[in-house]
This record gives structure tokens, sequence and C-alpha cells, in this order.
């Protein structure tokens, strides 16, 4: 029984610890970047999710937390420690609540649109608060926030969920759920 706890931990760090390699990588592949921070990338935020609809939210909300650390590690822009926090950590580890709904019906679909949206409200509120004086003329801060952030966040969230509802992709994420479940529950043999 001590011997399954421990091979269950090393598979979910292993797998936790290659999704966030995937984030990381696919998170400098960025198809438009906006001016003022923010940017459409190679479904970079996916691999997080993923991890909470895999895992379940404590490993996705922990894989998001590292993710969104080695972001700011590699290239993070801050003004104030409290943006750091809401920018980097709680924006990243909230896509790991993912994992809310990961034994649902559309689990992946459903975690991914609350993973989304959680750091959309992460990054209104940091455009709000710390962001607000580079809006434009016309717009008060929150208003601006909300435009500015959804311009990006809605284009990459369009072309994952898209990609995440192509049946055999849909399917290779449903078997590798199933596998990993069986993993770390302890039904199979280890050598």
């Amino acid at each position: 029984m001590e011997k399954n706890k421990g091979r269950n931990y090393t598979v979910k760090l292993t797998t936790t610890a290659l999704l966030v390699a995937l984030a990381m990588i696919l998170d400098q592949i960025k198809l438009f970047s906006m001016p003022q921070g923010g940017s459409v990338t190679l479904f970079g935020t996916l691999p997080i999710i993923a991890l909470g609809y895999l895992l379940g939210t404590r490993w996705g909300v922990l894989g998001g937390a590292v993710t969104g650390l080695l972001n700011l590690i590699f290239g993070g822009y801050v003004i104030h420690p409290v943006q750091m926090i809401l920018d980097y950590v709680i924006a990243f580890a909230v896509m790991g609540l993912s994992g809310l709904v990961r034994n649902r019906k559309n689990g992946l679909t459903k975690g991914y649109l609350i993973g989304v949206f959680c750091r959309y409200i992460c990054a209104v509120l940091s455009g709000v608060i710390f962001f607000g004086e580079y809006a434009p003329e016309n717009f008060n801060a929150l208003t601006w926030s909300l435009w500015y952030n959804i311009t990006y966040l809605a284009v990459e969230g369009l072309m994952t969920i898209i990609v995440i509802n192509i049946p055999a992709v849909r399917k290779m994420f449903e078997n590798l759920k199933v596998q990993l479940s069986r993993e770390t529950s302890g039904t199979v043999k280890s050598n």
C-alpha cells in the first residue's frame, strides 16, 4: 500500500512537470501580442487546464501557480507586488479550477471555460487596479480592461475550444484521464 502511494505521487508529479513544461513551450509561441501585455499563444493555456481535468483541482492549481511563477521569471512585467501575485500566481493557478468539473459530461470543455474565465477575471482586476491609467480617453478603467483582456483571451479560447472538441482530441484526453486514474488509484500492477 505504501509503495503504491509513492508511485501515485510520482505519476502525478511527473505528469504535472510535463504539462507545466509544455505550457511554457506553447506560451512562447505567440501568434499575436497585445501592445500593453497579453498575447494569443499556440494553446498555451491548455496544458494547465488539462492538468486540472486529468488529475483534479489540487494538481491543476499547483501546476498553474508554478507555470505563473516560471512566466514571471522568464519575462514577467511587474509594477507592484500585488500585481505580480495577481497576474502571475493567481491568474495561472485559477486555470487549474478546471478540475472542479472534470467528472461531468464535457468536463474538459466546461473546465476550460471555467479556467479561462477565472484567468480573465484576474486580468480585468489587474487592468483596473494597476493599468487603468492607460485606458483611452473615452473609456473608464473597467470598460477598457474588460474589452482589452477579452480580445486576446477570447481568440485563444475559441481556438482551443474548437481543437479540444475535435472527436479524436476529446477521446485522447478522455483516454489519458482514464489511464492516469488507473495509474494513480493502484489498479495497475507495478513491476
